[in-house]
């Protein structure tokens, strides 16, 4: 178990937005309602508290290899909101993962809310994998809003993946990412969505690729259950011969709502943009096999979704 400070709800929200169940090895920043619960540096990566307005910078040196940084949020406070901004300087030639997330735990009447702004500097040759899960609970009226901003500057050949999953609990989310990308940069965005009861998710996405050999890749898995809505905005534009494609796979159920928008913009005569987007509802097939073999209709549309959102 996690020791710094941390009740049981706290190491409850880590295992579920960074999976985490004890103290990483590597570099680490824990914040725990508004306040700085933990922090570890190495010799590759510096952690330093912003001057004038609440976040952290953190510096990855050229060169660093199969290290990891882990910034995790939980708000388990009902009422606090908060917006942060983390900015990542990372040099050339790194292998890094970074894993973020928040959770919130709100069991009382007052709106919870994390904001959170982060800025990606990525160097030339680098490889960085990025994960970021949200997670909500409590049994209080208050909501859950979680609202990320991600910012990506890629230098030339740098590659970045994107890990991004919001399953249950988040009463309200917009999430924005902007990307720009320079010559042989690669991006690979994989976003996992759940939502139920009358929630609501946005995502928007918009990805420029400006330099020859450039390529982005951002797939988009959702199931609206209830009365939950969603809308996926993906822009992909092409300044350069590049290589982008956009898609997005729904399932909906019940009186869910899904809104797909996938566009692209080309300026380039060798720029090559492509775009998919599907919604719809379980085949009925699909529960008719699964029930065949001993389950309940539920416990089918349980296995499904989750081999869906797998």
């Amino acid at each position: 178990m996690i020791d710094l400070n941390i009740d049981s709800i706290g190491q409850k929200i880590l295992a579920e937005v960074a999976d985490l169940h004890e103290i990483p090895s590597g570099a680490y920043n824990f914040r725990v309602n508004s306040q700085l619960a933990g922090r570890h540096t190495t010799d590759n990566i510096d952690i330093m508290t912003k001057d004038g307005l609440p976040g952290i910078d953190i510096f990855i040196k050229p060169g660093t290899k199969n290290e990891s940084v882990h910034i995790p949020v939980v708000v388990s406070a009902s009422g606090i909101k908060e917006t942060v901004y983390n900015d990542f300087f990372i040099g050339d030639d790194c292998d890094v993962v970074i894993v973020a997330g928040c959770g919130i735990d709100n069991c009382g009447e007052h709106d919870a809310q994390h904001d959170g702004v982060h800025r990606f500097y990525i160097g030339k040759n680098s490889h960085i994998k990025y994960v970021e899960k949200h997670y909500g609970s409590g049994d209080g009226s208050g909501k859950r809003i979680l609202n990320p901003v991600t910012e990506v500057y890629m230098e030339e050949n740098s590659f970045m993946e994107m890990e991004m999953e919001q399953i249950k609990g988040v009463d309200s989310t917009e999430r924005s990412t902007i990307a720009e990308l320079k010559e042989g940069a690669k991006l690979a965005v994989k976003e996992r969505l759940m939502t139920h009861g009358v929630q609501s998710a946005k995502s928007e996405y918009m990805v420029t690729l400006n330099g020859s050999g450039s390529t982005a890749d951002v797939v988009s898995r959702s199931v609206a259950r209830d009365s939950s809505s969603q809308t996926f905005n993906a822009r992909i534009t092409g300044n350069a011969p590049c290589s982008g494609h956009t898609e997005c796979d729904s399932i909906i159920m019940d009186n869910g709502k899904i809104l797909a928008i996938p566009s692209l913009e080309a300026n380039d005569v060798d720029a090559m943009l492509f775009h998919e987007a599907a919604i719809g509802k379980i085949a009925g097939d699909q529960l008719i096999k699964l029930m065949s073999l001993g389950l309940t209709e539920a416990e089918a549309e349980e296995q499904i979704i989750s081999g869906f959102l797998r």
